[in-house]
């Protein structure tokens, strides 16, 4: 199923799904000599924004949740691109340790890990979970909707290695993405293979990082196709010594809300985009859709309502915010049955495994769609991915659609990649 896109601004759009297909050797090259440079994460989702005159990722996840929402179809793909990626890492893997979220009785949640449990399972591996909260002594039996059960052990941590009671395993893959903290359990593990690292992990990682990276590799990217970045690229700028609580900092982010909106502007003028501009303000380290809100006037940051401030102060884990990141808006103009929708991208390795439309009803085209009341509709990318149609009308076909998607969602993997080596602690080591 695709979305229509209702906006009349669907020409650049086309003209970059055009450009990409024209262009698709040369990018499929591009992406290889990238990686014979750069370790891609172990996985990745993108969520991406299609407003018919730009299309860009807005947020990139190196520990995604939501693999319950792929359909069976996805999930060959999914086992080839993890039989590749621990083959690169581990070729002799036999036991594979799935660290999981603490907040384990989200029945959404298990059905995720239950499905990763699948996808290496069929890789090959025997795979098992531990899992971070130590009120959890002896194994333990979740339910799940389908019926079936999940079973959570508690870790054993010797000197030198992390496993369970009878388990050594030789990887070990966290599905947890450590806003609380990185635990000491997790440290100094030098004999086995942690994935991700721990400073893809939001105690360390910060969103400004990574945007920062994606955009050299989209300045990269668009220069290989002769094009304009921004087309793909949603400009940002960073506040510090934020206090939402008490009011603190508000003078100097309504000052760069100011200056973004008018940089936003003047590019919508230049491109003849007849649209009120607005800008997402958001915490710049955390995730689940929280910390963030949409300012289309600098002039709405001076009066906040309490529960505004309340929302905005704290993320994930109970972190406070005290530096954000002033994200240029992409509205969404995909629309599934009448409601808002935005495409979210799946990875592992550097392949390309599938993806589904977050879909919200209540939301508007301005709006985080990651809410309460989001429903998930799968894209069927097993096909289509890999086999677009060069030769059709733009703006008509899945399978082009879908390779536009993909390609968008591997620079911001590919960001990634550049972000993780520029924050790595033990970069120096090695130089």
């Amino acid at each position: 199923m695709v979305p229509h896109l209702i906006t009349a601004l669907t020409g650049p759009i086309n003209e970059l799904e055009q450009r990409m297909l024209e262009s698709m050797p040369a990018i499929e090259r591009w992406f290889r000599l990238e990686w014979m440079e750069h370790t891609p994460p172990f996985y990745t989702s993108v969520d991406l924004r299609n407003a018919g005159f730009k299309l860009a990722p807005v947020d990139t996840n190196l520990y995604p949740g939501g693999f319950n929402n792929l359909t069976a179809e996805m999930i060959p793909l999914a086992v080839q691109a993890a039989m590749a990626a621990i083959e690169k890492i581990c070729p002799e893997a036999k036991n594979l340790l799935l660290i999981p979220e603490k907040h384990t009785r989200n029945t959404f949640y298990l059905a995720n890990v239950a499905r990763l449990m699948q996808i290496f399972g069929s890789a090959g591996l025997n795979v098992r979970l531990g899992t971070l909260d130590e009120t959890i002594t002896e194994p333990t039996e979740l339910p799940l909707p389908d019926g079936s059960t999940l079973t959570l052990e508690p870790l054993v941590r010797t000197k030198r290695r992390l496993g369970l009671k009878h388990f050594d395993p030789c990887t070990i893959l966290v599905n947890n993405d450590l806003s609380a903290g990185i635990p000491p359990v997790l440290e100094n593990l030098h004999e086995q293979y942690l994935l991700p690292p721990l400073h893809a992990g939001w105690a360390v990682r910060r969103k400004s990082q990574h945007f920062s990276a994606y955009e050299e590799v989209a300045k990269k990217f668009a220069k290989l196709l002769g094009m304009d970045p921004w087309l793909i690229n949603p400009m940002y700028a960073v506040c510090e010594g934020v206090n939402f609580q008490e009011g603190a900092g508000l003078d100097a982010l309504q000052a760069q809300v100011d200056a973004m909106l008018n940089k936003v502007r003047r590019k919508y003028k230049e491109y003849g985009i007849n649209e009120k501009p607005f800008v997402i303000v958001k915490a710049d380290n955390g995730t689940y859709g929280m910390g963030i809100m949409t300012v289309r006037d600098a002039k709405e940051l001076v009066d906040l309502n309490r529960r505004t401030r309340n929302k905005m102060s704290v993320v994930k884990d109970g972190q406070e915010v005290t530096r954000v990141i002033i994200q240029e808006g992409v509205p969404t103009y995909e629309r599934l049955n009448d409601a808002v929708a935005e495409p979210v991208v799946y990875m592992i390795d550097r392949y390309v495994v599938g993806g589904f439309y977050r879909v919200h009803a209540e939301r508007g085209i301005d709006e985080n769609l990651n809410a309460p009341g989001s429903s998930f509709v799968p894209l069927a990318f097993a096909e289509p991915a890999h086999l677009p149609r060069p030769g059709v009308k733009p703006g008509v076909s899945a399978p082009n659609r879908f390779y536009m998607y993909g390609v968008i969602a591997r620079l911001a993997m590919l960001a990634a990649a550049y972000e993780l080596e520029a924050t790595d602690p033990n970069a120096e080591v090695y130089a």
